[in-house]
């Protein structure tokens, strides 16, 4: 009896695995046979569809996310290199024109010194230049200790701008030929008109706007011509004869219409000052 139960257990078995196997196979065929699947399956298919779906929304997002970050974050690291190399880049064109200014300043002293053979040079810098005096005077880093006197001419590029008002030990004041205050010491100048007559006068005033010395108190009515240059006279013994001041751009008369007042441009520029040469006599 027990036999026959072992034997009807091992039939079952048998009969089992031919049934799986038998729709194992008729599922092959009909897929093979069909171009869709079995509702079943379809209806399996879409349930895993949604569900990946589902899940893939947030992890996309998040990986989104990581990928926004670090762009972000390399955008601004570079952003703040090329801002550095943009700042270096700036202050290494200012330091090259400064230093092409400065060469060139340099030449033209150079230049100047070479022209001054009868006297002997002294170069300084321009250490300070207030606005509220700006074309009055400005303050020079040489003084007593360096051989700087009161009343030397000054000159930068290639004439005159005014000579030295007050020596300290390692400074010196410099008085311009545009001081036009009341308490300021002329300069007196000459210009060389037609027909070999000479024209002598000062230095009374400055237009900041034309950039122009204005020449008042003029001796003579000769006629100047435009471009004829003007020298300093020597008259009053404080400033010596024969230093370069500027050329003639005009010639106009006085507020009342009588006496001629002479303009002239300066050999120097007045207002872009940074190197000079104080000259005095050999």
């Amino acid at each position: 009896m027990r036999k026959f139960f072992s034997n009807r257990r091992l039939v079952i078995l048998v009969l089992i695995l031919i049934a799986c196997f038998g729709l194992m196979a008729g599922s092959v065929s009909m897929r093979n046979r069909r171009n869709t699947p079995p509702l079943i399956q379809q209806f399996g298919n879409d349930i895993v569809g949604f569900v990946d779906g589902i899940v893939a929304i947030p992890v996309n997002a998040v990986q989104s996310g990581f990928s926004s970050v670090g762009q972000l974050m390399n955008t601004y690291s570079e952003n703040r290199e090329l801002k550095q190399q943009v700042t270096e880049l700036a202050q290494t064109k200012v330091r090259d024109q400064t230093l092409a200014k400065e060469n060139k300043e340099l030449k033209q002293e150079l230049k100047l010194n070479k022209s001054l053979t009868d006297y002997n040079t002294i170069t300084a810098s321009v250490m300070m230049r207030t606005p509220s005096s700006w074309q009055k005077q400005l303050v020079i880093n040489k003084g007593q200790t360096n051989g700087i006197k009161k009343n030397m001419p000054v000159m930068s590029g290639s004439g005159l701008i005014g000579r030295i008002s007050e020596v300290n030990k390692t400074n010196s004041k410099v008085e311009l030929l545009s001081n036009t205050g009341e308490s300021a010491n002329r300069f007196a100048v000459t210009i060389d008109g037609t027909n070999g007559r000479t024209v002598n006068g000062i230095i009374t005033g400055y237009d900041a706007s034309t950039d122009e010395l204005i020449m008042g108190q003029v001796s003579s009515k000769a006629k100047l011509k435009k471009g004829t240059k003007v020298m300093t006279s020597g008259m009053g013994g404080v400033t010596p004869k024969g230093l370069y001041v500027g050329r003639v751009t005009r010639v106009g008369k006085d507020d009342y219409g009588l006496a001629q007042k002479v303009y002239i441009k300066p050999a120097a520029d007045m207002n872009d000052v940074n190197i000079v040469t104080v000259a005095e006599p050999a």
